[in-house]
């Protein structure tokens, strides 16, 4: 299930995740605190898995760097 951002209403600037199945309605009211809040888009979200990290290292002297493979005839020059 993904995560959705919300910002309070009352303390402007103060953020909520909560995580909600995508056809479930947008809160209106904090569910413990009951404060009015209003869902918000944020760019990068992102899925969150505990201990999965991404990393790439590109080689570029790597035939598979580029599709044609010239990196390795550059590398010969």
């Amino acid at each position: 299930m993904p995560y959705y951002t919300y910002e309070s209403l009352v303390n402007e600037g103060l953020r909520f995740e909560f995580q909600q199945s995508i056809h479930d309605d947008p809160l209106t009211c904090h569910p413990e605190s009951g404060e009015p809040i209003k869902k918000i888009i944020v760019a990068g979200a992102a899925i969150r898995i505990p201990g999965l990290r991404r990393s790439t290292v590109v080689n570029k002297l790597s035939p598979a760097a580029t599709a044609c493979g010239c990196a390795s005839n550059a590398a010969l020059a």
